[in-house]
Order: C-alpha cells, then sequence, then structure tokens
C-alpha cells in the first residue's frame, strides 16, 4: 500500500502521522509543495502528483490560508482538484489544519478568518472517541472552516470546529503531527513573532509540549487508527 504525504511547506514534517502509517504497512511518498528557498515567496509553480494512484493522500498544514490566492498562486486550484478527484475516485484523504480547510473547501463548505485564534494546547469536546479523542490538542491556526453540508461534525473546541468525516475523508484542524522539534521549527520560521504578537507566549508553548508530547504521539497514532479503519472503509 501507497500513501502520500503532502507537505506544503519546508517546516511540517510528519512526525507520528507518518509513523503510524508505516507501521500499518503503508509506504510513503512524500511531496513538498514549497521549497525552503520559496518560503518567503510561495506562489510556485507546483506539479502534484496524480492524487488517485494512491492508497492514501495526507494534506499536512501552512502559514498560508485557503483564501490566500494571491500569495499562493495557482497551486491551491491544483490541489483542490487533486482533492474532488480522490473523493470521486474513493481515495481516503486525511486533512490536518490546513489540510482539513482544503477538504471543507474543496467538498462545498468554506474557510474564513476567525475571530479568535488558537494557539497552543487547546480543548476539543469529541462526539465520537472512537475516531477523535477528546482533550488537548495542539493548535496553531488563524482561520476556521465551515463544513460540507453533507459532512458529518465530529469534534470542537470553545472556537472553532475541530474535525469533520466526509464519505473517506477526516478533516482535523489541531496539530496530531507535532512534536518537540516541529514546533522549534515552526518558531524559528516566523512563529515567534506571530505567536507574541497574537499575545501568546513562545516559551510557555515549548514547557507545555515538552510535558504532552509522549501522550501527543499515542494519541496521533491511534488518530491515524481510527482513520484507517473507520474513515478510509466507509464507502469502500
Amino acid at each position: 500500500m501507497r500513501a502520500l504525504v503532502v507537505a506544503h511547506d519546508h517546516v511540517s514534517p510528519a512526525g507520528p502521522i507518518a509513523e503510524q502509517l508505516e507501521r500499518r504497512g503503508y509506504v510513503l511518498e512524500h511531496h513538498l509543495v514549497v521549497p525552503e528557498e520559496h518560503f518567503a515567496n510561495p506562489g510556485v509553480e507546483a506539479a502534484f502528483p496524480d492524487f488517485t494512484a494512491y492508497d492514501a493522500v495526507v494534506l499536512f498544514g501552512a502559514v498560508w490560508s485557503v483564501y490566500d490566492h494571491e500569495a499562493i498562486g495557482t497551486w491551491l486550484h491544483d490541489e483542490l482538484k487533486q482533492v474532488q478527484a480522490a473523493d470521486a475516485a474513493g481515495v481516503p484523504v486525511l486533512g490536518i489544519c490546513f489540510g482539513g480547510q482544503l477538504l471543507a473547501q474543496a467538498h462545498g463548505g468554506s474557510v474564513q478568518r476567525a475571530e479568535h485564534c488558537e494557539i497552543g494546547w487547546v480543548d476539543v469536546t469529541s462526539d465520537d472517541e472512537d475516531v477523535v479523542a477528546s482533550g488537548p490538542w495542539f493548535q496553531w491556526h488563524f482561520d476556521r472552516w465551515t463544513a460540507p453540508a453533507d459532512a458529518r461534525p465530529i469534534a470542537a473546541s470553545a472556537h472553532a470546529p475541530q474535525a469533520f468525516s466526509l464519505r473517506r475523508n477526516l478533516a482535523v484542524q489541531f496539530h496530531p503531527e507535532l512534536t518537540e522539534a516541529s514546533l522549534l521549527g515552526w518558531l524559528e520560521n516566523g512563529g515567534y513573532e506571530n505567536a507574541r504578537a497574537a499575545g501568546f507566549d513562545p516559551e510557555t508553548l515549548i514547557a507545555e509540549t515538552a510535558g504532552l508530547a509522549a501522550r501527543n504521539r499515542e494519541r496521533a497514532h491511534r488518530l491515524v487508527d481510527a482513520f484507517l479503519d473507520k474513515i478510509a472503509p466507509a464507502n469502500p
């Protein structure tokens, strides 16, 4: 089995999500959309692999928003078409943060600037603990989605929807892939300034992540299992 792992920027390693996919027998193919040298100017020419050629696809986060058309350029439209094609072909897609927002946008929902940003460990309440566990998940987003009309809402925080399923697709707003190393990567690529500007203390984020990293890895592994065992087989 092959899984396509799409990173939109160079500071989004797949972490425990990749670990569990490999444990489950998937051979991973990694695709980077915006190379490091274009991080400040992400409107690159991007040729995506054919999502329908894989047994599963995972879409990770990004520092940009789904509605940043001027900054991102044409690759956003190309990726949305790939997401729609995967759905039509029955290829399961797990979308994380920006990836979850892509799933919402591609299937009839929308994405807007949120009234309240969420950065750090935020409590999430789930309606389906077998898919998404309640409790703290790491967040770093300034947007919120409106889920597609035919989606099944699964989880929410006090300020934003956090998960929905739709056919063989699972969207989550939080970052199950987060590790201490990946957080430092985000902070060192503009995150220190962005967090402080939004009223959050980066040192607190680092300390809390150190304390929750092991638990988060286990929860991320369970999320992958739920995606593969409960969402992906929904419409075989």
